[in-house]
């Protein structure tokens, strides 16, 4: 996993305080194979709940994360219940970190 622990500490304090403290978060794609450099950071929240506006909040974490992160793109895909599961969720979930 190419993050340090206090991005991965601030990932997951961001998760909770804006999709609640319950809410799961897997770190996936490029930056969670340590054989490869560069790339975006990409996440996955799981919530017991279905959001209110997940897109918005998906946009805070993104924006909240690259700020710390000095402006690294950030991508933020949500899986709740009630949302029809996609190849991506089942990708995160499988080849993924959860932090």
């Amino acid at each position: 996993m190419r993050l340090t622990r206090d991005q991965t500490r601030a990932i997951k304090q961001a998760t909770a305080e804006i999709f609640g403290p319950k809410a799961r978060v897997w770190l996936f794609g490029s930056r969670a194979d340590d054989s490869r450099s560069g790339g975006d950071v990409d996440l996955m929240v799981e919530t017991a709940e279905t959001p209110n506006n997940p897109a918005l909040l998906a946009a805070r974490l993104s924006a909240r994360v690259s700020r710390g992160m000095h402006g690294r793109h950030v991508d933020v895909v949500v899986f709740a219940p009630g949302f029809p599961e996609q190849p991506i969720h089942r990708t995160a979930r499988t080849q993924g970190i959860r932090l």
